[in-house]
């Protein structure tokens, strides 16, 4: 028993009251206590760490009582397998729930075969410590979204359970302002406008995404022209209602107006690039990225509910492509 009680942290102890008569469980807890999302508190009942009337019960839905003691244990953190690593991250805010990083082109957001390490998560792991206090039993960051290998640009990480739960509820409602700047070819016509199309799977290549006709899920793009860079490229402002895998890039290749320098969507010379002169032309295939750049980030904070909002400028590569296009026009 002793080394059991070594290994909890603490418990939440609780009374069931009247109008919490005859409810689940899992629930109960829920509300009672949102440090810990409702599925984490589900595992920890089937796992035997919660008493009803100092009687362990390991079915989640089991109803609650009026007057029931309810008294879950919360077992310590375990340490994450996943190694940290000292890598320099440009921290655009945090505090003791969450963090604003602005991440450069490259970097991995999550460990992942081909990825083991050198990811924003071994930096995340060495940056924060023992400031993580442990999501789904395990001292480790939480990822709330995920940016690309080669899309730049701002994003957010949980620090605690409930901060992770909050905010990946107010991704799943669309109740996060985004707003992504990118490179294309071509003109888009209109020049500002929407994209909708569901995005699933492309059954002819598993690897990519595509607009598809049959399953998928809904998916709409808004975008802005900002400038015309050349006859053959644009910079556009995209702002989307939804945030499915690879949403920008396979809205925008559907269109026929594929990013510059995406690897995956852009399969071919585009054939407005004749319009530009060869240096032109050679600098913006030669361009070793998608040139897309997560520009700006707002949410309320799921602890403080305090909006912020964070912006981060074109990044120097872009910049630099966008130069090399412009001044030579």
């Amino acid at each position: 028993m002793s080394d059991i009680n070594n290994m909890i942290e603490s418990s939440i102890v609780a009374l069931v009251a009247k109008e919490n008569n005859n409810i689940r469980l899992d629930r109960f807890l829920a509300q009672t206590c949102d440090d810990y999302s409702r599925s984490r508190i589900k595992s920890l009942i089937e796992q035997g760490l919660c008493q009803r009337n100092h009687l362990i019960v390991r079915d989640p839905s089991t109803s609650v009582r009026e007057g029931d003691h309810i008294e879950l244990s919360i077992p310590k953190a375990k340490p994450y397998i996943v190694e940290a690593q000292h890598i320099a991250l440009d921290i655009l805010y945090e505090d003791h729930d969450l963090i604003v990083i602005n991440k450069p082109a490259g970097l991995v957001v999550h460990p992942a075969p081909g990825n083991e390490d050198g990811t924003l998560v071994n930096a995340l792991l060495a940056h924060c410590g023992d400031q993580l206090t442990g999501i789904g039993g395990e001292k480790r960051p939480g990822i709330v979204h995920r940016l690309d290998k080669d899309t730049s640009g701002i994003i957010v990480v949980a620090k605690t359970e409930q901060a992770l739960t909050k905010l990946s509820e107010d991704f799943a409602n669309r109740n996060i302002d985004r707003l992504y700047l990118a490179l294309c070819w071509g003109v888009l016509n209109p020049t500002n406008g929407s994209i909708e199309g569901n995005i699933g799977r492309d059954p002819y290549d598993r690897k990519r995404m595509a607009v598809v006709k049959r399953g998928g899920k809904f998916a709409r793009t808004h975008y802005k022209t900002l400038k015309i860079v050349n006859p053959a490229i644009s910079l556009i402002q995209c702002k989307l209602d939804t945030g499915r895998t690879h949403q920008i890039r396979v809205h925008l290749s559907k269109e026929g107006h594929p990013l510059v320098g995406d690897p995956v969507y852009l399969k071919r010379v585009p054939a407005i690039s004749k319009h530009i002169p060869q240096e032109q032309k050679n600098n913006a295939l030669d361009f070793p990225r998608q040139a897309l750049h997560a520009t700006l980030l707002g949410f309320t904070h799921p602890i403080t509910q305090q909006y912020l909002q964070f912006e981060s400028d074109l990044p120097p590569d872009m910049a630099e492509l966008m130069y090399k296009l412009y001044v030579n026009s």
